[in-house]
């Protein structure tokens, strides 16, 4: 007898059953049975479960001889189970990796109960993975099992019945199965949650559940949708024959309505002329099943009075009353918006013809995204070497600015009277396109990076790269720049050439990379309780670059894979790229896994971090600077470099060890390798390269030199071998007998997914 049963009914889905049945052959635990139910589909999916069936012994294919509907195609599958609990899943979604193993652990730690229920995660066709917004109801703290009672907000969980395990034993006993028609879900999952004895929660994405570029088949326009007045009826058929349940009334009364009124307003579901009917329809079954009692928020009580009475024409016209409404605000907003550009054009123009404040700066970094990177250190070190100046800050309002400089909001009257009169502009990109830079005007550009990958006039041979950059108003904001900062002789060949223009070059080092020189084992130690990163740890900082030639970005790395691999010591800070608002750790589910994608400060990230892996980032040459270990993961390369290109091959002058695949990459934590002396040789070298002036002053050389007038010339560099920037917390641990993880044991499972 298997643990699982997993009953995946098919129906014109051919395009998406092999990946369904493949994330639930491949899962690593493997004491299950797949019952597939062709629900005589006409195209080749029965074909594809008779495959499956012929090549795995726990593929159980059965063929049903007319079509019969969601609900029955189910039950047929729940008669041919064998396993301790059912499992459903549609079969154009997919289980998670290690979601059995999950459910099964969560199963045994609470007792086994006759409910499951665990979380989901919407899956778009543009890539994009979003966690249901009711992750929160399903909290493992707290006492468990429990009955519904104890946790009635499970009943505002998604209702449907792939997102739970239910005791085959239990379901049998109650005698449950799936109604025909639309919304079969409704009358299957109200009763069992009611009847059931023992409930628990798995706070997991167990499911991805597929929102497909056409819907779903509720999403679809047809008369089917009146059959949700049949699936009530059914709820509270089943609520009547019990007395006990007599206290839920109330809820499933409520919970009728808000499920009447989304069916209504949905304007995709219900047939032209058939709107009116639906809601003398809703309003006799109100009448049917009238049970007050259930609090019903503010905002919905319209709403909920509309419908309970069947007011189509109050509706309708509230709506063309609203829709009128939103035209004229809109129409109105743009006037609004076109007056106070004008406006403020015309502010920046007269700003433009008052004198220059030779006593004031202004910063931004990455397009308002902050305070941060190079120009947040010269920032400081304005205000520390030369007091006189006043600096002020342009940061999106959901950006935070430390104390010291003046906020500016991009767009406002201050912002452009800042731009218009202030002397020094500092900046990484450029700022707005409209800024006219003025005779006496110092614009310091302090770029962000030292190039690997292909950047500025490079990028004209690049087209994924590029994606229709205008290289002409590119060169515009070049010949507006008066100084660029160079952190080796690398970028400064690389930046006159692709960004020619009459500029000065600093090769006077990062700004950003000074506090690498400057903090202190306290400081390390304090940035990591911050994170969350527990005592005696490996901290792996993974920050990879973005992929110009991929519409969606997607994780190149399976982080719980790799630290399932590694062991309870390491944990990974993961690092997206700027643009990516965190993508990196969507479908992560180790609580080792940490998200520092809204970390303001990537200098901190690395400090507080043992080891880098990334691939063709910039960051490594500003992490090198700490003389810590680097791996480079480096996968997908010739996809990269025939999409965006590199000044060189990484391979031939590496900062460390070099994975050319995700097994690779685990292989040389396991072995120690990532830290080991060849490493350290490499390292030694790219340093020597590419961190001649990252001396901890570089940001102070800048000042000295653009504000305060010294004289250019070679500056005096601390010698490398000179520098000792802070360790890491895992060199002070190095000589522990735990330095090493062992390396594990036997062949990598074939069964996981990356």
């Amino acid at each position: 007898m298997p643990r699982f049963s997993v009953i995946v009914p098919a129906y014109k889905v051919q395009a998406y059953l092999h990946e369904c049945l493949d994330s639930v052959l491949s899962q690593s635990y493997p004491d299950l049975e797949l019952i597939a139910v062709d629900d005589c589909s006409p195209d080749a999916s029965g074909e594809i479960i008779d495959e499956y069936a012929a090549r795995d012994s726990r593929v159980r294919a059965v063929h049903l001889p007319e079509n019969q509907g969601l609900g029955r195609a189910r039950n047929a599958g729940m008669a041919h189970a064998e396993g301790d609990y059912l499992v459903f899943l549609d079969s154009d979604d997919t289980l998670t990796p290690g979601a059995l193993q999950a459910v099964a652990d969560r199963i045994k730690e609470t007792g086994d109960p006759e409910v499951l229920v665990y979380d989901h995660a919407r899956t778009y066709w543009t890539g994009e993975v979003v966690r249901d917004e009711s992750g929160s109801r399903l909290t493992q703290q707290g006492p468990a099992p429990f009955r519904l009672a104890g946790r009635p907000e499970l009943l505002r969980v998604l209702m449907v019945a792939w997102n739970k395990a239910y005791r085959r034993e239990f379901v049998e006993r109650e005698e449950f199965t799936f109604p025909p028609g639309y919304y079969e879900d409704t009358p299957w999952t109200y009763p069992v949650l009611m009847a059931a004895g023992t409930i628990a929660t798995l706070d997991r994405v167990c499911v991805h559940y597929r929102q497909r570029r056409r819907g779903s088949i509720l999403g679809t326009t047809s008369r089917k949708h009146f059959d949700i007045f049949k699936q009530y009826d059914r709820v509270f058929a089943y609520v009547d024959a019990r007395p006990e349940l007599a206290e839920w009334r109330p809820v499933l009364f409520r919970r009728m309505i808000d499920h009447f009124s989304t069916v209504f307003t949905k304007r995709d579901r219900l047939p032209r002329g058939s709107r009116a009917a639906f809601l003398r329809q809703a309003r006799a079954h109100c009448r049917r099943h009238r049970t007050p009692g259930a609090a019903v928020p503010l905002r919905s009580r319209l709403r909920h009075t509309l419908v309970r009475h069947g007011l189509h024409r109050t509706y309708r016209t509230l709506l063309l009353a609203r829709a009128a409404s939103g035209r004229t605000a809109k129409a109105a907003a743009g006037l609004a918006r076109a007056l106070r550009a004008a406006g403020l054009q015309l502010h920046y123009r007269i700003q433009l013809r008052l004198p220059l404040r030779a006593d004031r700066a202004v910063f931004a970094a990455y397009w308002g995204r902050g305070h941060g990177c190079n120009p947040g250190a010269l920032e400081a070190a304005f205000r520390t070497y030369a007091p006189h100046i006043r600096t002020a800050w342009i940061a999106h309002p959901h950006y935070t600015v430390p104390p010291g400089p003046a906020r500016l909001r991009p767009g406002t009257a201050a912002y452009w009277t800042a731009l218009a009169r202030s002397k020094y502009l500092v900046n990484n990109v450029n700022f707005d396109r409209r800024l006219r830079k003025r005779p006496g005007q110092v614009f310091v550009q302090t770029q962000h990076g030292t190039p690997l990958k292909h950047m500025g006039l490079d990028l004209q041979e690049r087209p994924a790269a590029a994606r229709g950059m205008d290289f002409a108003e590119l060169l515009r904001g070049v010949d507006k720049w008066d100084y660029v900062l160079s952190a080796n002789r690398h970028t400064t060949l690389t930046w006159e050439r692709v960004y020619p223009g009459g500029y000065t070059t600093l090769e006077y080092g990062y700004p950003r990379n000074d506090v690498f020189q400057r903090a202190t084992s306290a400081d390390v130690i304090r940035l990591r309780e911050q994170l969350g990163v527990p005592e005696g740890s490996v901290a792996i900082l993974y920050a990879p670059t973005h992929r110009d030639h991929h519409r969606t970005q997607r994780p190149v790395l399976d982080l719980d894979r790799v630290l399932r691999r590694l062991g309870p010591r390491f944990v990974v800070l993961a690092r997206a790229h700027y643009w990516h608002d965190g993508r990196l750790t969507r479908g992560a589910e180790s609580a080792r896994v940490i998200d520092v994608s809204g970390h303001p400060s990537v200098e901190s990230l690395c400090l507080a971090s043992d080891v880098l892996v990334t691939d063709y980032s910039s960051i490594m040459f500003d992490y090198a600077n700490l003389d810590r270990p680097i791996v480079v993961h480096i996968e997908d390369r010739e996809a990269y470099e025939a999409a965006r290109g590199t000044y060189f091959d990484l391979r031939s002058c590496p900062p460390g060890a070099v994975a050319r695949s995700e097994d690779e990459l685990i292989d040389i934590f396991a072995t120690g390798h990532w830290r080991g002396s060849r490493s350290a040789q490499l390292r030694a070298a790219f340093r020597e390269r590419f961190c001649p002036y990252d001396d901890g002053r570089a940001a102070e050389r800048v000042v000295r030199h653009v504000v305060l007038g010294e004289p250019a010339g070679r500056p005096v560099i601390t010698p490398l071998a000179e520098r000792h920037p802070v360790p890491s917390v895992a060199s002070a641990l190095a000589r522990s007998p735990l330095a090493t993880v062992s390396q594990p044991s036997g062949p990598l499972p074939v069964t996981e997914t990356r």
